[in-house]
Formats: structure tokens, sequence, C-alpha cells
């Protein structure tokens, strides 16, 4: 049982939270206690506290653990831009992981490339692929994809979007030159989402609307990036605006959690300065973990009660999943308990204590 600021369905209710694996009741009551939140989602990590996910099934654990003592309950396990073997590879680590004792902590698997635009790569390792849907089907056998990201305007990307939506898997925009037309026939074919919205694609004009543009005008889902580096923050809040399912990720690397110095992203080596990490002059993901996320939405005026949702409830709906993101009844209890200062003071992962 958990006694404190609790936030339900209906808004914060103050009260007792009793739960075993699940939410079982939320007590009305006149206590005082923390804030006791959602357990945060993540569509999108690469690593962190050292380890990164394409090492395999010990890289996938260990950027778990360290996610999870930042609030962090589920998350996609995101590989990079990278040789069929190497993919191989940690998509094999993150289905054993999933069937470890940290798998309720997995969301399945993101994959950021190898299907993207070799001019648009950012700090992506160079090992782009052309769309392929045997390529495809090899990689979504390793393990349970459940994301894909892909630039639309390559050739044979619309017949692949259309395969993966067909089997389940949101395909979003990014890393991608595409114009406003190109990324619209690709939302016609099933397209569903935006990866780091801004970053990696072709921004708003006022004549040549670009990805951003399409994004703001009809996107019904996209994620971004809010660590005060990848997009001001006025701009997030513009998208805030005019995107009715906008949830926020990590995008964090190894070196997330860690002092600065070089650390591994694929077959690249990137350098953390202070709050940044970077590949020459371009920013190569995030140190940013959730919890941090959930201050910064706070400290630039978004309502706790709408960025924490950003953070758990918008991205189990995007999934579809209908087990977590709330603390409802019959809910999945993956908790977040937070002091005033919104510092993680516990975790709980169906039930039992973690932090």
């Amino acid at each position: 049982m958990l006694q404190g600021y609790i936030l339900t369905p209906q808004g914060f209710l103050r009260g007792r939270l009793h739960f075993s694996e699940a939410i079982e009741a939320i007590e009305e009551a006149p206590v005082d206690g923390p804030l006791i939140l959602p357990g945060f989602l993540d569509l999108h990590v690469h690593g962190g506290g050292g380890r990164e996910v394409m090492e395999g099934q010990e890289g996938v654990e260990a950027t778990v653990r360290f996610h999870l003592r930042h609030g962090t309950t589920g998350l996609l396990a995101t590989t990079v831009t990278a040789p069929l073997g190497s993919l191989e590879k940690a998509l094999r680590g993150i289905r054993e992981a999933m069937e470890g004792p940290l798998g309720k902590a997995l969301l399945w698997a993101h994959l950021e490339g190898p299907f993207l635009n070799p001019g648009r790569l950012g700090a992506q390792p160079p090992f782009p692929l052309p769309p392929d849907r045997e390529a495809a089907e090899l990689l979504l056998s390793l393990a349970p994809v459940r994301v894909v990201t892909l630039a639309p305007e390559l050739p044979g990307a619309l017949e692949l979007v259309r395969f993966l939506a067909e089997r389940g898997v949101r395909v979003q925009l990014g890393h991608t030159e595409a114009g406003y037309e190109e990324a619209l026939a690709a939302l016609e074919s099933g397209a569903m989402g935006f990866t780091h919205l801004y970053n990696a694609m072709t921004g708003l004009h006022h004549r040549t609307p670009g990805v951003v543009g399409l994004a703001l005008e009809r996107g019904r889902w996209a994620e971004a990036i809010p660590d005060g580096l990848h997009v001001h923050p006025a701009a997030l809040k513009v998208a805030l605006k005019a995107i009715p399912g906008l949830y926020f990720v990590s995008d964090a690397v190894a070196a997330a959690g860690m002092p600065d110095g070089t650390y591994p992203l694929g077959a690249h080596r990137v350098e953390k300065r202070k709050e940044g990490v970077w590949l020459g002059e371009s920013l190569a993901g995030s140190t940013l973990t959730l919890d941090q996320a959930l201050r910064n939405l706070v400290a630039w005026g978004i309502p706790l009660e709408e960025a924490a949702r950003r953070l758990s409830w918008y991205p189990a709906r995007y999934l579809g999943l209908s087990d977590r993101g709330e603390i409802a009844p019959g809910k999945r209890a993956d908790l977040v308990v937070l002091d005033q200062g919104l510092k993680v003071l516990e975790v709980y992962l169906g039930g039992q204590r973690l932090v």
C-alpha cells in the first residue's frame, strides 16, 4: 500500500493505493505523502549507464536496469543502423532479455533504421540499407518489433510501410529528406508517427512544409526529446498544440548517467560533453532520463498532470497497450513515487519494488 497524491485517470487524488501485481483499489483519504504516478514508458532508448542495446542481452538488461532507477517501467529497446549481422545480435539479445527477470519492463523492439536516408543519418552509423521486404522479414523474425523508423522517400519504402503496417508494426518517419507529399503518401500507406520530431527531417517552411509541416498539420502521433538541446521548449509547445498524441522519449544512449568521455553508439564512438552527446558537432542521442524529462517539462510551464500522461498514458495508447500507463483498478502496478521536487523515491514493476 502507498499513500499520497495519486495520479488517477480523473486527476490527482489524495489517498491510499492498494495493489499486488495489479492495482486493486484507490481509496480517497485525508493523508499526506509523495506523488504517485504511473511508471514512465520510453519508446526510444538505445542505452544508459555505459551500456547499450547493440551489445546483446547483457547490454539490453543493463539498459533496462539503468532506466528503471529513473522511473521508466517499460521501454522499447532501440537499435541503431548497423550491418544485418549486428542487428541480428541485438535483436536476439532483446528477445533473450524479454524472457529473463527484467522482461516485464521490455515493450519489444524499435528499429531505428536500417532503412534510412544516407544523407540524413545524423549520428547514425553509416550502414543504411534500401527498403527491402526480405531484410525486414528477417529482422522481424528475430525478436518482437513494435516500431520501425524509416525514410519514406526511398525506393520501395511505401511497399515496406504497407507490409509493416499489416503486421501491426508502428511505422515512423525519420532520418528523411522527404518532402511534404512524399511523407503524406507514407501516412496514407499506413505510417503512424514521427521519430524525434523536428530532428533529422525536413523542416517547416511556408512554401515547402516538409515532414515537420505534415506532422503539425495532420499528425496524430509523434515522439519528441525534451532535453532542451534537441528542441527548443517553444517548438515543443507548438507541437503540443498541433499533435494530439505527442509523447516524449529520451533517445538515451550509453553515455546517459555517465561522466564526460567517449562511449559507444553502435559502430561509432561519441563524446559526452556536459548534458549533450556529440558526434563531431552533431547531436548523437541524449543523456536524458524520463524523470528528468518530467522535471524539464514542468519547468517549461507544462502542467504536471499533462507532462506525466505524455510519459505514460500516451505512449501506452500509441502501442495499443491497455494494461498500463495509468493508475486504475486492474491495471499493472507499474508505479513511480516522487517527492515534491519530482525526484524518484521508489519504483514498482508489476507490484514489486525495485528502487
